[in-house]
């Protein structure tokens, strides 16, 4: 395996060189349209990597996925994976640059992963691994920031100067946008609203804080509730005992919504919790944010009105102010569970370009530099290096090297 990925890169390495050098001297264009190549992006999970090639209008050319290593295993598998995964992709598309949308804290500089709750990273150097392996310029952002990003661009956000999003899966995830910009904070880590304290005193969270946002507003917390009540053998929850056939481990968030659309009222009312502790967290961001329009995704807002509906009635209520100041637009997020990998890759096309114009720019200062005669140009550094390369394998076969040589080597040397 090692072999065909080595000749695989050498060649592709010196396939993307050429390819740079031409595009190289393309007008400049805006930073949201340039440059339109593909750029392959990586949604990394707990329990799947995604991966897939999305052109500039934020189309996917094509998806494929492969189950996350056990998180005991060391991060270089994790990196395996995802190395294996573009290099697939490549082997069917020109691509240019990688984004990897990682669920994790990652920092200012967007090259280490700090920590990462679902995978053996931390304080790892991800960006310069995965770079040195793929050729091609990699971009690394926690999954929160690229699904944002890819909303503002192609989903719900769109036309928006002020947006946050609200990621509700397992936990609570967040980013915020502002003016085209991702706001990062001083060390990376913006956007961690799950674990702003609403309950003092309230549920244990694994953060290691008591009361945080997302242990009464996730998939977490409706899974939590539904499996007390079931396990109580509560009168209300006999329809979902009844489909888990009694093993209360098998109730899942995807099934509580299903029977809320079925019209369970025990789901319904679950579900219209999780949707007013959502709506108290945002009057809470609306206070100190100020955004023109929130946007819900991650997998518990496959439940539609049935959650979001109550968190816009709960903003209402709890929004500091209310009936004396506009409100932020809710909407859910449009770009479903592939949101975190087109942003990745969006986000990747603008290193690519930046990457395009250093290799531009590099060349550029090259060619004058043969220009002048400080150095050689390419065909005679490329003349000189056949020359040296032919001499060299000369001098190593005593068969054709010359007589001189051979007498040297092989005679006496008196």
């Amino acid at each position: 395996m090692s072999t065909y990925r080595d000749f695989t890169l050498t060649h592709r390495g010196s396939a993307r060189g050429t390819v740079l050098r031409t595009i190289g001297t393309r007008e400049r264009r805006s930073h949201l349209t340039a440059p339109r190549v593909p750029t392959v992006g990586i949604d990394i999970g707990g329990t799947k990597v995604m991966a897939g090639v999305v052109d500039a209008d934020g189309i996917i050319l094509e998806k494929i996925r492969a189950e996350t290593p056990d998180k005991s295993k060391s991060p270089k598998v994790v990196e395996d994976t995802i190395v294996e995964l573009v290099l697939d992709l490549s082997d069917r598309h020109d691509v240019h640059a990688v984004g990897i949308g990682a669920a994790g804290w990652v920092d200012a500089d967007r090259s280490r992963v700090l920590f990462a709750p679902h995978l053996a990273w931390r304080d790892e150097p991800l960006r310069d691994a995965l770079q040195s392996r793929l050729v091609v310029p990699v971009m690394v952002d926690n999954d929160a920031n690229t699904a944002a990003w890819a909303e503002w661009r192609f989903g719900a956000g769109r036309g928006e100067d002020h947006l946050v999003m609200i990621t509700l899966g397992t936990g609570i995830g967040g980013a915020i946008l502002e003016g085209g910009q991702v706001k990062r904070g001083r060390f990376g880590v913006a956007g961690e609203f799950g674990h702003m304290q609403v309950v003092p005193g309230g549920h244990r969270c694994p953060c290691g804080n008591r009361g945080c946002w997302e242990q009464y507003s996730s998939g977490n917390a409706l899974v939590r509730e539904a499996r007390e009540l079931a396990a109580a053998d509560s009168p209300v929850a006999h329809d979902i005992i009844a489909r888990v056939g009694g093993n209360v481990s098998e109730i899942t968030g995807p099934l509580i919504t299903e029977l809320a659309r079925e019209g369970d009222a025990m789901c319904v009312e679950l579900l219209e919790d999780i949707g007013q502790w959502l709506g108290v967290g945002i009057a809470n961001l609306a206070a100190a944010l100020d955004p023109s329009c929130f946007v819900i995704g991650g997998g518990v807002s496959a439940a539609d009105d049935l959650l979001i509906g109550p968190a816009r009635d709960a903003f209402r209520r709890h929004l500091t102010g209310r009936g004396y100041r506009p409100e932020a637009r809710i909407a859910k997020a449009q770009l479903g569970p592939e949101a975190g990998m087109v942003g990745a890759a969006d986000l990747a096309r603008l290193v690519a370009r930046r990457f395009r114009r250093a290799t531009r720019r590099r060349v550029e200062r090259y060619e004058r530099y043969a220009q002048w005669g400080l150095i050689d140009s390419p065909a005679t550094a490329d003349r000189k290096a056949a020359d040296t390369k032919a001499a060299e394998a000369k001098a190593a076969d005593p068969a054709t090297a010359d007589p001189t040589t051979a007498d040297l080597t092989d005679g006496d040397t008196q």
